[in-house]
């Protein structure tokens, strides 16, 4: 059975669950996903505290394995190339994630893919931009998307901090 558990960070608190084999999701949402056990298995305390360095700026990289559920192979190819190549601090626009890729993923189908991530933050579509700006992002809380985005590239040093 899955474990779930949440942390605390500055863009809320952030659910994950782990099958014990590989962190499967990361949510917005404090709430157990149906099915969950409340005692964490030893990934999932490890995703934790992770997150936790993360956030409190002492970890730059996760490692920590995931699965990305049921995806087409070029959702997937997508999603690990991101995982793989863009570190933290970095940012790639929505057409070079594309051709990084090895996809012929227009800018905008990258768009959806990176909305269908089920382990944002560790699979970093916070890192995808749009050519001439942020781009969209579905993560935070509802109607924080962009808020959220700003505040994950800004604690990476990818973008200055903002005036307001």
């Amino acid at each position: 059975m899955p474990s779930f558990g949440t942390v605390l960070s500055p863009i809320g608190e952030i659910g994950v669950v782990s099958d014990g084999m590989a962190i499967r999701r990361v949510t917005w949402r404090s709430d157990p996903p149906p099915e969950t056990d409340a005692e964490p298995d030893s990934l999932l305390a490890e995703a934790l505290a992770q997150l936790t360095a993360y956030f409190d700026g002492a970890l730059r990289n996760f490692d920590l394995p995931v699965d990305l559920g049921r995806q087409t192979d070029t959702t997937r190819a997508v999603l690990m190339a991101l995982y793989e190549t863009v570190g933290h601090g970095e940012t790639l626009t929505y057409g070079g994630l594309a051709r990084r890729s090895g996809t012929e993923v227009p800018a905008r189908g990258i768009g959806a893919i990176m909305g269908a991530n089920p382990v944002p933050i560790i699979v970093p579509c916070h890192r995808v931009v749009a050519g001439d700006g942020l781009g969209g992002y579905s993560g935070g809380a509802p109607g924080q998307g962009l808020v959220t985005k700003r505040w994950l590239l800004e604690h990476e040093g990818a973008l200055p901090a903002s005036l307001f």
